[in-house]
């Protein structure tokens, strides 16, 4: 029997390149996002490619108290459910002190509190079922912030943080929750990307986002290649280093 995955924030990106990949392991689909007409774009590809079941719903995770509901619908359309990612996020540049304090407000209430309203819902479902897995997308600058992307940096930073402490909170309650720390990736709510160092593709990171996923990692750092290694020697760079890299 195949495998049943939620993914909210699938209408672009790594969210759309995930459905792409689950598709091709056979997994049926229920697709989430505030851009209806993309989405059900998305969809009919995939469904007219792989020939699996693929249901959407919009939801926007700005409006919380709509997103469990919209979950629960999809899921009760779907059947049981065994994967939800939370992947909806938006990436905003602000340089401090210039006032501008309603594009740090949007980043956190999209990247932390609609991802919290996601994994809620989620958590809601699987103690329902008594299982399920949670993936929640986080970043790398979780571990080193992002100079100009300070307050998606803390965003991100605080959803790893509360990964964690559901982890241990629910463990035992047959929910497995997976943090995926994404380094850079060319998408379209990205612009300039080219402008970083080693920038993937989507597909490729959504690849080792499901075989993380597969293996029932803990958290994973994606691609591997460079950043797994780089990461630990980042927390010790100086300043003037980090500004450059990024």
């Amino acid at each position: 029997m195949s495998k049943t995955a939620i993914i909210v924030g699938a209408s672009s990106g790594i969210g759309a390149a995930l459905a792409e990949e689950l598709a091709v392991r056979g997994y049926r689909l229920g697709l989430m996002a505030r851009r209806e007409d993309k989405l059900k774009e998305v969809a009919e590809g995939i469904s007219r490619r792989h020939g699996v079941i693929v249901l959407t719903h919009p939801v926007d995770v700005c409006a919380s108290a709509d997103v469990q509901p919209a979950i629960m619908a999809l899921a009760e359309d779907l059947g049981q459910v065994d994967l939800l990612i939370a992947n909806a996020g938006i990436i905003a540049a602000r340089r401090s002190g210039n006032g501008q304090l309603e594009v740090d407000r949007q980043v956190i209430e999209t990247n932390l509190l609609g991802a919290i309203a996601t994994i809620d819902a989620g958590v809601a479902l699987f103690k329902t079922q008594g299982k399920g897995h949670i993936v929640g997308i986080s970043s790398i600058s979780a571990f080193v912030g992002i100079p100009g992307s300070a307050a998606y940096s803390a965003s991100k930073a605080a959803l790893t943080n509360y990964l964690s402490a559901l982890r241990t909170e629910v463990g035992h309650q047959g929910i497995r929750i997976t943090t995926i720390h994404p380094g850079f990736v060319a998408t379209d709510l990205a612009p300039g990307m080219e402008k970083y160092p080693f920038v993937a593709q989507p597909g490729a990171v959504a690849k080792e986002i499901c075989q993380a996923v597969e293996r029932g990692a803990r958290e994973a750092i994606v691609p591997r290649w460079p950043w797994a290694a780089m990461m630990p020697m980042m927390r010790f760079l100086p300043d003037a280093v980090i500004r450059r890299i990024f």
